[in-house]
């Protein structure tokens, strides 16, 4: 049976378990889907339609892609619009699958832009669909890129006139992505490493999400009875209420941070960047590297040791040379990881109990962190403050109870997470921290949560301006002439959502922030979003970062 190649698309997307994708109009291939009833989310500009299946690989870990169009061909608005999304699915290495329409044969001369050559540099791989009965080929190859190595975004441009092929002559069979395994010699010496070491630290990366190795680690670090340290991409990944968790960032992981002797590195590229540590001494120290990619060895520091491998399969083989070898005992390390802990939240605790008027932020959180079930809950935050804020106190007990991100984070991002996580986890509340700038950013698509009923709660820290940035209590700020905003008195942005469809509170008294919380709850049960505005003050304290300012 003859099918159009866009409609041979959209059944190869449900054939590979794609349960929908995302978009913002207009594309040929949205059409297909229709017709193929595949569900679509059209949200409310391009970088959302991409942002929206970007967050579902995330939260899914890849085990399910998230799918999406963009507006291309000779109008490629759309996409020249979501090129800040689909680079941040790169920098963070997100398997998406971004699909737009390619130029027909001959319309190259009728434009000054190279769709393919512009998206290379922030993708894993460009796929140019020229002939209908190629598209099971470029489809098994997009998938392939998708599920096997580093992951990353993927685009396939499909020009509209490429006709129709046979499927009987063109199957399409599912890809299942493919994993390697480490080298046993390096495996045993990085085990040596790590029992000749005085002070080691496990540094768990997004990798051990994406390989699915959440249990892998629990066993490895029991076993070796290592403290570990998570980045903000894998915080969650190792439950932070569990013994041996140092957390992400503030005073604890500095202590061991600064102190290990051998920094065993699982899944994380150890990139230094403004969200997540510096390594303190790294000439001083035996850096480990177990990773998916040598583009991370020996690229930021010396790596004494390096395991090359899928960190699922990696840490199954370190564990069982681990168990060969025999651990080493390390008496009272519990017990030090516990007194630390209560060190670093003695900082913040009289915040998040705080009576203040307005409300100190950490009120906010603390008080969410009382009504929410740790074990069946989604939390993110936007890039700025509520994200510094919420990943110094906030919990996080189960693999993607938590989404942060490392190298780059478009503002606004969190609304994209809490939407996909609803989808990817309906029985899960699901609730995205924002500020000032973010809520600016994302209340183009609130009309869609409403919409399609997607039951989450977005929490607005608004103290009228970028915190931080201008002067107050924390010195001069680092923007002191951009950073003032409309206050509550002059721009109420919980009327805004609720104009839309969501159920909207101002919340100016601190006593009223849990009963607020439990009735957006009650409508997100409903299937309403909820967007709850706390008043709230300046307060830019938070966790730092080893080597930063």
């Amino acid at each position: 049976m003859k099918v159009k190649a866009a409609n041979g698309i959209a059944r190869i997307l449900k054939a590979e378990g794609v349960s929908w994708i995302s978009c913002y109009p207009t594309s040929h291939i949205n059409n297909a889907a229709g017709e193929e009833n595949l569900p679509i989310y059209m949200m409310g500009e391009e970088r959302f339609g991409i942002a929206v299946a970007d967050a579902y690989s995330r939260v899914t870990c890849g085990k399910r892609i998230g799918a999406c169009t963009a507006m291309a061909g000779l109008n490629a608005a759309g996409i020249q619009m979501a090129y800040g999304a689909i680079a941040q699915a790169w920098e963070d290495s997100s398997p998406v699958l971004i699909m737009a329409e390619g130029l027909s044969r001959g319309a190259s001369r009728h434009t000054h832009f190279d769709i393919a050559g512009a998206l290379k540099p922030v993708t894993k791989w460009v796929g140019e669909i020229d002939r209908a009965e190629l598209v099971p080929d470029y489809m098994r190859r997009a998938f392939t890129q998708l599920r096997s190595g580093r992951p990353g975004p993927v685009l396939l441009l499909v020009p509209k006139d490429l006709g129709e092929y046979d499927e009987a002559q063109h199957p399409y069979t599912p890809v299942k992505g493919w994993r390697t395994g480490p080298d046993p010699d390096d495996v045993k010496a990085a085990i040596g490493a790590l029992r000749a070491a005085k002070d080691p630290l496990i540094y768990a990366g997004e990798g051990v999400y994406y390989s699915d190795a959440t249990a892998e680690l629990l066993r490895f670090a029991e076993l070796a009875h290592v403290p570990v340290l998570t980045t903000l991409k894998a915080k969650g990944a190792f439950p932070e209420n569990h013994p041996l968790s140092v957390g992400v960032r503030g005073s604890l992981a500095a202590h061991y941070l600064e102190k290990c002797d051998v920094l065993f590195a699982i899944g994380s590229s150890l990139f230094p960047n403004r969200f997540s540590h510096a390594i303190p001494d790294p000439q001083k120290k035996t850096i480990v590297q177990c990773n998916v990619d040598i583009l991370d060895i020996n690229r930021s520091y010396e790596t004494k040791h390096a395991v090359i491998g899928d960190a699922k399969l990696t840490l199954e083989a370190l564990t069982a040379e681990l168990e060969k070898q025999g651990p080493k005992k390390r008496t009272g390390l519990t017990d030090e990881i516990s007194a630390g802990r209560k060190e670093h939240m003695a900082k913040f605790r009289p915040f998040m109990e705080s009576n203040d008027k307005p409300i100190n932020p950490y009120r906010v959180i603390g008080d969410l962190m009382k009504v929410l079930d740790p074990k069946a809950s989604f939390v993110t935050a936007d890039s700025g403050n509520t994200r510094d804020q919420t990943s110094t106190v906030y919990e996080a007990q189960i693999p993607r109870g938590h989404l942060g991100w490392g190298n780059v984070s478009t503002l606004g991002f969190s609304f994209a997470g809490a939407f996909s996580a609803k989808l990817a986890y309906p029985d899960r509340q699901c609730v995205n921290i924002t500020g000032d700038a973010g809520v600016c950013y994302m209340m183009g698509s609130f009309e869609a949560a409403a919409r399609y009923g997607v039951g989450i709660t977005t929490l607005h820290i608004n103290n009228g301006g970028y915190s931080g940035y201008g002067p107050g209590f924390w010195g001069k700020g680092h923007d002191p002439y951009t950073w003032k905003v409309s206050d509550h008195g002059s721009a109420c942005m919980a009327s805004m959502a609720g104009a839309v469809g969501w159920h909207a509170e101002d919340v100016s008294e601190p006593s009223e922030i849990i009963p607020a919380l439990k009735r957006a709850f009650d409508e997100n049960a409903k299937g309403r979003p909820a967007y709850l505005e706390f008043i709230c003050s300046h307060h830019p304290v938070h966790g730092g970062w080893v080597g930063r300012e």
